[in-house]
């Protein structure tokens, strides 16, 4: 019998360490060392080339893993909570753009790997129907997981003289928690017969969804990299950006067993195109917005996170479905998955940083208003762009099947 808490607990420690990393890192190394926005985001986008071989690597290794998986997942787990104390909590004993580097290497690594196992093993335990069912309980522990890694940081800087230093602390003594309260779900599974990747890919419904997660994830990679610069910056809103990433994923996280139960009445399809379009017209406000229009934003960060929230529980569901036809084990095609999901960070990375701080954009202020402006078209005109062309695809793309 699947323990529904158990995957929502473990998934809140994987994604804790995923998206508000790329949110906190740059920055914090930005002004905590000096590091420059460009070196920062060359080195993200040329991890991103690791995980071309990487994650399919990972998900040929998953898809072999039998008695042995609940402690291969446990040494993940290790590695991962290493490389978080690694990061925030020991000072860099060489170079800081290289320990940034090396840590952060470590620590999606391990993120890939765990994911990968996490959302393989989901197929086997959700069983024919219940694919959406354990994606809401697996997603809503993910965005809790998130709002939780967002907001500790600047809770605990008004509390503690290393406020990221204790957020790897407490991140690491949770993540072993998990690990633990996770064991016996790694217990008891056949592996099933080993699907060659080419048969993955071969599959036009898989290669659509592949697609579609690349395109449609993108927004959320360009807006997490910069939600941290535009709040302070733009908006010049120093010391709301915990309370706003706050509401942007817990109006994820309440609104993901939501879009559940309408996906189950109504079809994903309709509703997840019916949480684009919601999305499109949250980042086409922002567009006019500037400084001081913080509580304005605030509501924009509520229909943005809510239709974040669909994106996070419909669409894995998909995946998940498709593969429990096509490739039983899953490893490797979440392997796939993990990979174009992170293809968009790589994106966000090499592309925008870079370009911001070519046009005078600075991290600790003075920066020129062609920066500034430049900050809101990226921040929010990108992702509109990219949300109307996820909303194509998806509706001339046949879901019904998947």
């Amino acid at each position: 019998m699947t323990r529904l808490p158990a995957f929502a607990l473990f998934a809140a420690i994987i994604n804790a360490a995923g998206l508000p990393i790329y949110i906190y890192a740059p920055k914090y190394y930005a002004d905590t060392y000096g590091v420059s926005l460009t070196a920062l985001g060359a080195l993200l986008a040329a991890l991103r080339l690791v995980d071309v071989v990487q994650d399919p690597a990972l998900g040929w290794i998953s898809e072999r893993l039998d008695k042995g998986k609940a402690w291969a997942v446990t040494l993940g787990v290790l590695l991962l909570a290493a490389s978080m104390l690694g990061l925030f909590a020991v000072p860099p004993p060489i170079a800081p753009l290289w320990w940034f580097g090396i840590t952060i290497t470590a620590l999606f690594s391990a993120f890939s790997f765990l994911t990968i196992n996490f959302y393989a093993q989901g197929i086997a335990k959700a069983g024919a129907d219940g694919h959406v069912r354990l994606a809401a309980w697996r997603e809503t522990g993910a965005l809790l997981g998130i709002c939780a890694a967002a907001i500790a940081p600047t809770f605990l800087m008004g509390a503690v003289a290393a406020p990221f230093a204790v957020f790897a602390w407490g991140f690491a003594v949770l993540a072993l928690l998990a690990a633990a309260v996770m064991w016996t779900e790694w217990q008891g599974r056949t592996v099933a017969e080993v699907t060659p990747i080419r048969t993955i890919l071969s599959d036009a419904i898989t290669r659509r969804l592949l697609l579609l997660a690349l395109v449609n994830a993108t927004p959320l990679a360009v807006s997490s990299t910069l939600f941290l610069f535009y709040v302070d910056s733009r908006l010049q809103a120093p010391g709301w950006e915990g309370p706003l990433l706050v509401l942007f994923f817990l109006a994820a996280a309440v609104s993901s067993p939501i879009w559940s139960a309408l996906a189950r009445r109504f079809g994903p399809k309709r509703v997840l195109l019916a949480a684009m379009a919601l999305a499109v017209m949250s980042f086409g406000y922002t567009l006019r917005l500037g400084a001081g229009d913080q509580v304005a934003f605030a509501v924009v960060c509520v229909l943005s996170g809510a239709s974040i929230g669909a994106d996070l529980t419909l669409l894995p569901a998909m995946f998940a479905r498709r593969m429990a036809t096509v490739s039983p084990n899953g490893g490797q095609g979440f392997g796939l998955w993990s990979l174009v999901n992170k293809l968009t960070l790589a994106f966000a990375a090499a592309l925008l940083l870079p370009l911001l701080e070519q046009v005078g954009f600075r991290s600790s202020g003075g920066s020129t208003a062609q920066a500034l402006t430049l900050l809101t078209w990226l921040y929010a005109g990108v992702p509109c762009v990219l949300k109307l062309l996820a909303i194509a695809l998806l509706s001339a793309t046949r879901l019904e099947d998947a």
